[in-house]
This record gives C-alpha cells, sequence and structure tokens, in this order.
C-alpha cells in the first residue's frame, strides 16, 4: 500500500481547505459557509468560490486529503513497526489494523460523527467516494504482491479488496457501539487483525 498524498490539493487551495477544516471543527459542517472559509483563509468570497460551487464540493475535496494523509501516515507506520522481514500479508494486516484505528480516532473524523453523521451516508449507502476508491486500489495492489509471493491466497485481488474495505467500515464506524466494561477497542483490533489475517491466508 503506497501513499495516497497525491490526493492533496495543491497550494493555494491547500490553505482553503484548512480553513474549512478548522471551520468544521469548531462550529460543524452545518454552521460552515463559503463565507467563513473565505474569512478564515483572508481572502475574499469570490476567490472560495472560484475554487468551488458550494460546501460540499468543499467537503468532497477536503475529506479525500484528510483521508489520504491519515492512510499514508497509518500505513507508514504500521510498515516500520513490523519486525525482521515482513511477507506482504503482514504489511497488509498490520496497515488495515493501523489505518482503521487512525481513521476513527481522527478529529475531523470524530467531528463528523458527533456532530453531522449523514454526511457519511451516501459513501455507505449509494456510492464509493474518492477516498475509498484509492484506499482499495491500494489494498488490491498489496494483494497482488502477497498472491505472487505465495502469502496470500488466490482470488480477484479487486474483489478481495473491497470485501476488506467493507469489513473495515464496521470497525471505524461502529466499533463504539461494541466497547463496555468486557471488550475495548484494543480487543476489536485484535479481533480484525485475525478477520483480515485469515480472509487472506492461503
Amino acid at each position: 500500500m503506497t501513499s495516497l498524498r497525491h490526493n492533496e490539493a495543491p497550494d493555494p487551495q491547500s490553505a482553503y481547505l484548512d480553513a474549512a477544516r478548522a471551520c468544521i471543527l469548531d462550529v460543524g459542517w452545518r454552521r460552515t459557509t463559503l463565507t467563513e472559509v473565505a474569512r478564515r483563509a483572508g481572502v475574499s468570497r469570490m476567490t472560495i468560490y472560484r475554487a468551488w460551487p458550494d460546501m460540499p464540493t468543499v467537503l468532497g475535496d477536503l475529506m479525500t486529503r484528510e483521508w489520504g494523509e491519515v492512510v499514508a501516515r497509518a500505513v507508514g507506520e504500521a510498515d516500520a513497526a513490523l519486525p525482521g522481514t515482513p511477507t506482504a500479508a503482514d504489511r497488509l494486516v498490520a496497515e488495515v489494523v493501523a489505518t482503521t484505528r487512525a481513521l476513527r480516532e481522527n478529529e475531523l473524523f470524530v467531528r463528523i460523527v458527533e456532530l453531522d453523521a449523514e454526511l457519511l451516508l451516501p459513501y455507505l449507502l449509494t456510492r464509493r467516494g474518492r477516498s475509498q476508491q484509492a484506499i482499495a486500489e491500494l489494498t488490491a495492489g498489496r494483494i497482488q504482491e502477497g498472491q505472487a509471493e505465495g502469502s496470500i491466497r488466490a482470488g480477484s485481488p479487486v474483489t478481495m479488496a473491497r470485501a476488506l474495505l467493507l469489513a473495515a467500515h464496521g470497525f471505524v464506524l461502529s466499533a463504539h457501539t461494541m466497547v463496555d466494561d468486557d471488550v475495548s477497542e484494543d480487543d476489536l483490533d485484535a479481533e480484525l487483525e485475525q478477520v483480515v489475517r485469515r480472509a487472506v491466508t492461503p
């Protein structure tokens, strides 16, 4: 799984996305306007309108950038922490678990879930988002690598990657509903590790 950083918006749009991110963290999506984004970015409203026609398009670019950065960082840290000479299967398992945990703990993701969870519904019920597609493609690439070396079972890498993404959705979005005095998030992450490993083992 390689970096998703190619999805980052180029400057100066990156600064405008920073302003949008700050707005959403402060007041939530519903109360964030293009006018407020422009004010925080220190530019005119028309400058923002030239980049995005409305707030949904801003959110789409912001989420693509945010999740891309989260995944790139999580994958890098997971790979660096693996001992010895790991197989592609080892890397896949570590990367999926680390990415799931990182997304679940991301402050922008947490804020959206807390205040505006309906914003995520289209990506769960209607269509794949750009970040989901990119993650699925990266996962498929890792699966192909593992199949070539024999550490991952045969099968369509695209189908297997999408199935893993579907499984991970629950661990990202609903893990908190399964946490109590009997089961911790660490316990669930350990189970996710077993789910992924058993799903790809030859």
